[in-house]
């Protein structure tokens, strides 16, 4: 679409992801002019850019997908039952091209600053493309796991070799037949990415800090009168996932696991173990909560790795000591198999951390590894990182990075105290990276667009969380979040990866049910904890 400076606007929306295109289709069935601003030159968001070996989602294709249009549902048929990054991109080309977004969206152009005029009650955004739009409403749909996190080593510039990050992958095809590889990293990526490397380079040196749990995803080509069947049933499998913890259809056990016996557990975790992906998740109501419940199912985990990798020191190296579920579970196809090839090494930079970057590889331990190649799989700066990235500003000209200097300060993960009318979608304090992303996403999105319809309706020129309300929620995420098991080991969630970042626990830990609850019950009292003015009246005080 052709690009416009100073364009004035009801809404413009940051990002054309999941979040971002759902915004879109909802602001325009709303009558809202919108915008859409996209850095990339396409639509996908996350799915844009991901494109590394076996990039692959880890929830179920039926389940991570929207839920607005039966239509939609009904149509799209998926060829496997978890989609690969090129299938979830094209779907969300679909979506783009079958609900006419396209011309209100601006691609190859980055939001640099995002400022609120308070006389005027707007925002003022301004791009890489020196664009200058003036809208009302601000939606960041910048996503949870966008900006990537690339820690710097000594001697980066004398590497002579090619040096990829996962979440930065090259658009074309990257050939590894016949080289020496170096992954740095065993997180999501990593695990998704080492098996297919494997099975072509020459030699591979897999760079582990610490090991993850990772179950087997049994992916499988879905069959098509099973794809059928579940759509004729479509509406009974989403409210079944509405109820579960993370907005997903995961089997989930009301009963506690701590009344049960250890041979029950077993039983059940064998059970979850053989459906594969994340069901293991819901074998009980407190694996999150109570220790011994957790240590089974991890100790579960680490037996099946044990049976899998054939020379026990790598499998004892591969085996977590953590809880389970205190980092996000990553599912795999032929992981901790691949450790069996004898073009695999795996390296454990625990306690001798990688040393320098040399023109022919990398050092550590000493060590010289010869390698032609160096992947990056060092995950990403979660929830904030890309909202960081922008210079945005709210009243008096305060900056939303100084304003969480000690960690994300929002209501309900949606607004923050300050920053009048811009919304986060998925945002710190919500369940985002904990849930399936496109239901929080969803239902993020149809509060926000009842919020709008709203405000339309009631003549009001505002809104934002006050301090109080803000301040509670904060202290009530992170309530939840001491009494779980997450707490249990350093990871992303926590920004524990990123260094100099606050070790604060970011999303919302109490389970998408309650958090939707919540938020209705918000939303159905008037806006409790947000202040709504407007220029010709008084603040209405909830």
């Amino acid at each position: 679409m052709s690009k416009s400076t100073n364009k004035a606007l009801d809404l413009v929306i940051v990002g054309a992801g999941f979040a971002g295109l759902c915004a879109l289709h909802h602001a325009r069935a709303i009558g809202l002019s919108a915008r859409l601003i996209e850095a990339g030159s396409g639509v996908g968001g996350t799915w844009y850019w991901n494109r590394y070996p076996g990039a692959r989602c880890d929830i179920e294709s039926l389940q991570y997908s929207y839920q607005f249009s039966d239509e939609l549902q009904q149509e799209w048929e998926w060829s496997e039952r978890y989609a690969a990054q090129a299938e979830i991109l094209s779907y969300l080309e679909h979506v783009a091209d079958r609900f006419d977004l396209r011309e209100q969206i601006q691609l190859d152009t980055r939001v640099v600053s995002a400022h609120f005029q308070e006389d005027q009650e707007r925002w003022l955004i301004r791009t890489d493309n020196n664009d200058t739009l003036n809208a009302r409403f601000c939606i960041m749909a910048t996503g949870c796991l966008s900006s990537t996190n690339r820690p710097r080593f000594e001697g980066e510039a004398d590497f002579e070799g090619n040096v990829f990050h996962t979440g930065e992958w090259p658009h074309e095809p990257v050939d590894f037949t016949g080289k020496r590889v170096g992954v740095i990293g065993t997180g999501s990526s990593a695990i998704q990415s080492i098996p297919i490397i494997a099975e072509q380079a020459e030699q591979v040196y897999v760079f582990q800090r610490t090991p993850n749990y990772s179950i087997p995803a049994h992916n499988r080509p879905l069959d098509p009168a099973e794809q059928k069947q579940v759509k004729a049933e479509y509406s009974a499998l989403r409210e079944r996932a509405s109820q579960g913890f993370g907005g997903s259809d995961f089997l989930a056990i009301n009963a506690l696991g701590s009344e049960a016996s250890a041979a029950e557990r077993e039983a059940e975790f064998e059970h979850r173990w053989a459906l594969g992906g994340l069901y293991i998740l819901g074998t009980y109501a407190d694996l999150m909560i109570d220790k011994e419940v957790n240590e089974q199912a991890a100790e579960f985990a680490r037996k099946r790795i044990r049976a899998v990798v054939e020379d026990p020191e790598t499998a004892e190296k591969l085996c977590p000591d953590q809880v389970i579920g205190c980092k996000r579970i990553t599912v795999d196809t032929g992981y901790f198999e691949t450790y069996n090839r004898p073009n695999v090494t795996l390296v454990d930079v625990s306690t001798s951390p990688i040393e320098e970057f040399t023109a022919t590889g990398l050092r550590t331990g000493g060590e010289d590894f010869i390698v032609d190649t160096i992947v990056l799989a060092t995950g990403f700066d979660a929830m904030t990182g890309s909202l960081f990235k922008i210079d945005i500003r709210g009243r008096g000209g305060e900056r939303l990075k100084d304003q969480w200097a000690a960690g994300p300060k929002t209501y309900l993960g949606l607004m923050s105290n300050g920053f009048p009318n811009l919304f986060f979608v998925s945002g710190p304090g919500s369940p985002s990276v904990l849930s399936n992303m496109v239901v929080t996403i969803e239902q993020h999105v149809d509060w926000i667009t009842d919020c709008l319809k709203h405000l339309q309706t009631e003549q009001i020129d505002t809104i934002e969380p006050k301090s109080d309300a803000v301040d509670r929620w904060v202290a009530e995420v992170n309530a939840i979040a001491a009494e779980t098991l997450f707490m249990g080991c350093n990871s992303w969630y926590l920004g524990a990866n990123v260094p100099g970042k606050p070790r604060i626990f970011m999303p919302y830990a109490g389970g998408f049910p309650a958090y939707r609850e919540t938020c209705d019950e918000i939303a159905a009292n008037g806006y409790t904890g947000f202040s709504l003015t407007n220029k010709n009246t008084t603040e209405s005080e909830l």
